[in-house]
């Protein structure tokens, strides 16, 4: 597919990337070629994802960094000071990407109050997009009401080949809004999968490039997360895989509706 969204269509993940470890393991994805960085708040890892592209010796804008506003920071108070200090974290002016990582559990901080900050701090240049997580179908047409359509760049969801969430999909697709996909190698188990497998081989990767490359011909952005050169140089090997009509209709039967990330805090998901 011709990929059309501002945001690159394969990152890294750094949920567990702290401490000198986790510096390394940075490090080594940039080596490799990775550009888009994800991060969040919760993370505890946006310093280290700051310090490594200044390690890097490459231009800021030659990165894409992405980091989420937590859950415990979404009323007003919170919401702009907490954005702030990310900043400062990671030692940048902006971030290409600012997202709500969890909407309010329960609606006790209402969806205008955050979201109106959210394009708030793009408004401020401390954001050049803005999305969410997490978010089902009925959260997304609240904040289009409130926003406009369009001003929202991303869902930020959990999707692999085992949860393919066909109706916030097909949803998606209709508004013209980009998916990103964490957790997309299901904690690395897609690499025993048969069918995955078997098209990977077909395309001289294995079965995690295979996955990637499902996601990505179905328009997601996916943020795979590893701390291993190998399994990291691996994963970029996706970039070079276009799958058949045929391989991207047999890896969607594999759906599911498998779920691995569903917090009590979660809200009522579509698929």
């Amino acid at each position: 597919m011709t990929w059309t969204s501002p945001i690159p269509p394969l990152g890294l993940g750094t949920y567990g990337r702290t401490g000198p470890e986790g510096m390394e393991a940075i490090l080594a994805a940039i080596e490799l070629g990775y550009r888009h960085i994800d991060t969040a708040q919760t993370y505890d890892s946006e310093a280290n994802v700051g310090e490594a592209i200044r390690r890097s010796g490459l231009p800021r804008d030659a990165f894409f960094v992405t980091t989420k506003v937590a859950d415990t920071k979404l009323r007003r108070a919170d919401f702009g000071p907490s954005v702030a200090r990310s900043l400062e974290a990671i030692g940048v002016d902006r971030v290409d990407l600012l997202l709500v990582h969890w909407p309010s559990e329960g609606g006790r901080v209402p969806l205008e109050d955050y979201v109106t900050a959210l394009a708030e701090a793009q408004r401020n240049g401390q954001a050049r997009l803005i999305g969410v997580s997490n978010f089902p179908i009925a959260l997304l047409e609240q904040a289009k009401a409130i926003l406009g359509p369009g001003v929202i760049a991303t869902n930020q969801v959990e999707i692999h080949p085992y949860l393919q969430g066909p109706k916030l999909r097909d949803y998606a697709r209709a508004e013209g809004l980009t998916l990103t996909a964490y957790e997309p190698l299901v904690k690395g188990r897609v690499k025993d999968d048969p069918l995955l497998a078997e098209i990977g081989a077909a395309h001289g990767v294995d079965a995690v490039a295979a996955t990637l490359a499902f996601l990505r011909a179905e328009g997601h952005v996916a943020i795979p997360a590893s701390a291993n050169r190998a399994h990291l140089a691996a994963n970029l090997a996706a970039r070079d895989v276009a799958l058949s009509a045929d391989e991207v209709a047999r890896i969607r039967g594999l759906d599911r509706g498998e779920r691995t990330i569903d917090p009590a805090k979660a809200p009522a998901w579509d698929d």
